[in-house]
């Protein structure tokens, strides 16, 4: 059995046998003498401080010390084992370091698919914190510590806010499905301040996009207006001001095609006041002739009960520059004003409600269906426009709640 305690002769007798044995190693030695090679090497160690000579001095026959006192890595075999199993210890670290890093970057990828990229790291974090500690996590996550601590510490809030905002999506989508799926974050906010709900438009739309309440994406376009070059020019009264400054004064026009089944079109052609954007008058037909823009003009008259001294603005569309119409304008003391050829933005008002008429009524689909259910649907959509549904020109109220409120100013401003 090895000593436990060992006398200093003894230990000085196992130094200087190690210090003076050619190509000697501790675990050699310390074989021979029957203890451990750890022991040998402290007793050896702290034998050459006593002496004052370096901790890697050679014994008795060995090279000599390398420069700065330091022996030559391979001169002492002990040393040199030491030093290997140091740097493979090293290696393990630094491997099992890799390892893990490795394993949390997969789990982490599936938590940025989208959304707040720093949310999404704190989230991980959180959830992972049990498995590679927090401070582990952070390195690899790139976060501060104290910054993902104070976003847990706002758990109960962030919770508050989600209820908040889950009651809001449902009240959202029921002022949604009311409008047809039509209206965008400006009109919910207003519809919901009608309701008494005081939100923001931001929240609205941060919400909306949350809960994937969007709306229709627009089609593509089919040409409808067609120019007859040998038609007497007629200026742009307009100049792309598609404003008034009451009803009666100003109103613009346009055709678009409605698709049905099986390729085939209707054709809307529509008046609009520029004052408030109703719709006064219109016209649905299975063609573009002349008629079509005629009975919208001619409806509109019947709606304003004359148009006598207004101003009626269209593109060059063969059906707007006709005989039949201009004479038609004649009769009805209107005086036409028509933009540049091939230039939409001159006429951009009429393009813009058209677009929301069939992103609205079609919402996705590619036809009406049959001729029948299209004009119920088209003509639906045009008196609930007209009665509901809030412009945002008119500071999201309806075009007739917008006309109300300006005769109802006056009438107050004249008494």
């Amino acid at each position: 059995m090895a000593m436990k305690d060992y006398s200093d002769e003894f230990k000085a007798d196992a130094v200087a046998l190690y210090e003076s044995t050619p190509g000697a190693t501790y675990k050699g030695i310390a074989a021979d003498l029957g203890i451990n090679r750890n022991t040998l090497r402290a007793w050896v160690l702290r034998d050459r401080e006593r002496r004052g000579v370096g901790p890697a001095a050679q014994p008795a026959g060995g090279k000599a010390p390398a420069r700065g006192g330091q022996a030559a890595p391979a001169s002492d075999p002990d040393e040199r084992i030491r030093q290997l199993e140091a740097r493979v210890a090293e290696l393990e670290t630094s491997e099992r370091k890799l390892a893990t890093e490795r394993d949390i970057l997969r789990k982490a990828a599936k938590y940025f698919a989208g959304g707040d990229e720093l949310v999404s790291r704190f989230k991980f974090v959180e959830d992972h914190r049990d498995a590679f500690g927090v401070k582990r996590l952070c390195q690899v996550m790139n976060v501060n510590r104290s910054s993902y601590y104070k976003w847990r510490a706002g758990t109960d809030a962030r919770m508050a806010r989600q209820q908040d905002d889950q009651v809001l999506a449902e009240q959202i989508r029921a002022l949604h499905r009311s409008s047809g799926g039509a209206y965008g974050s400006p009109r919910i906010t207003a519809e919901l301040h009608d309701a008494g709900i005081r939100v923001n438009e931001k929240r609205v739309a941060r919400v909306m996009r949350a809960f994937g309440i969007t709306g229709i994406r627009l089609r593509r376009k089919v040409r409808t207006t067609v120019s007859d070059p040998a038609a007497s020019v007629v200026a742009d009264l307009f100049r792309r001001d598609f404003t008034a400054p009451r009803p009666g004064l100003k109103y613009m026009g346009d055709i678009t095609y409605l698709p049905l089944e099986n390729g085939e079109f209707l054709y809307l052609a529509t008046v609009l006041d520029c004052f408030s954007r109703k719709v006064v008058g219109w016209s649905i037909a299975d063609h573009m002739r002349a008629d079509l823009v005629a009975d919208a003009l001619r409806m509109a008259a019947r709606t304003r009960g004359g148009l006598d001294g207004a101003v009626f603005h269209s593109d060059h569309g063969s059906q707007y520059v006709s005989r039949a119409f201009a004479d038609l304008c004649d009769q009805l003391g209107v005086t036409r004003s028509m933009g540049a050829i091939g230039s939409s933005a001159d006429n951009a008002a009429c393009e813009s409600f058209h677009a929301s008429l069939k992103r609205e009524t079609l919402q996705g689909a590619r036809d009406y269906g049959d001729r029948a259910t299209c004009r119920r649907t088209v003509f639906a959509w045009l008196t609930r426009y007209n009665t509901r549904r809030r412009h945002s020109a008119n500071g999201h109220l309806s075009p007739n709640e917008y006309e109300h409120r300006h005769h109802t100013a006056k009438l107050t401003l004249a008494a």
